[in-house]
């Protein structure tokens, strides 16, 4: 089916979001729907590129990488020498493609299926931890959202660093697109409808394949914070020496990677 006609037959249909809408989202789909991002080598060169220069990482470090999905951040650390990483999500399938890339590039990443609210690691054991690509605010309730950076500082060492990737509030909101589609490959068409709630951005993903037909209709939702808001979580969390870098990693040019056209990259430390 053309993508166009996608759009037109989706376009009118309700945004109906489940609260643990997360819970069950991440699966093989997910990684074709949103492959430009999530399986784009160049990209993730770069934003580990970003995350070595601005938490100062050195290869003996405990990093931590939070939300972390089937580990491409991590695995690139992996491929620079890196050999003390662990990734947290809450998605068994990403955690079990993580471990099959890294068992077959031979590199030694720890995968954990968990809950980054309640991650069960000890306290102050990593010198540096990271939420890349907009992981925070799928939750319904901002409490989640704290709990999760309350949490990243707990197994801080004293005087870690901590980065959070983060779609730019302002940018998102006056450039917003209700609607948009995408040609995933040959056979996949990804279109999106969209609406803004408050902060928060609900989204209906409707796949097709010439092929098969429609392969997934489903909703999610991402809860977008200001500077203002973002910062005063980070202090009331713990952290301290908090930058906020707005542009970082953006996208350039016509095309619509929705949520992760604009983003704000936030650097923060755990006191000593």
């Amino acid at each position: 089916m053309p993508v166009m006609v996608c759009l037109t037959l989706e376009a009118a249909l309700k945004i109906e979001v489940r609260p643990d809408w997360w819970k069950d989202f991440f699966d093989r789909t997910y990684l074709v729907t949103d492959a430009r991002s999530v399986e784009n080598p160049r990209l993730t060169s770069q934003e580990v590129d970003l995350l070595i220069d601005l938490l100062k990482l050195e290869k003996s470090h405990r990093i931590l990488d939070l939300c972390g999905g089937h580990g491409r951040h991590s695995l690139e650390l992996g491929r620079r020498g890196y050999s003390h990483l662990t990734v947290l999500d809450y998605s068994r399938f990403l955690i079990e493609e993580g471990k099959r890339r890294a068992s077959e590039e031979g590199i030694r990443i720890e995968f954990r299926k968990g809950d980054a609210r309640y991650s069960e690691f000890e306290d102050c054991c990593y010198d540096a931890v990271f939420i890349m690509g907009n992981s925070l605010g799928y939750s319904s309730e901002e409490k989640d959202d704290f709990a999760m950076l309350r949490e990243a500082n707990r197994v801080l060492k004293g005087g870690g660093g901590f980065l959070l990737d983060l779609t730019d509030h302002d940018a998102l909101f006056q450039n917003f697109k209700p609607y948009s589609c995408h040609q995933a490959d040959p056979d996949t068409a990804i279109c999106r409808i969209r609406e803004i709630v408050g902060s928060v951005v609900r989204v209906r993903e409707v796949v097709h394949s010439r092929l098969r037909g429609r392969i997934k209709d489903r909703c999610y939702s991402e809860r977008v914070y200001s500077q203002e808001k973002i910062k005063s979580l980070l202090e009331c969390a713990g952290f301290r020496n908090i930058e906020i870098k707005k542009g970082a990693l953006s996208r350039s040019g016509k095309e619509d990677y929705g949520l992760m056209n604009f983003r704000t990259i936030v650097v923060a430390y755990k006191q000593r």
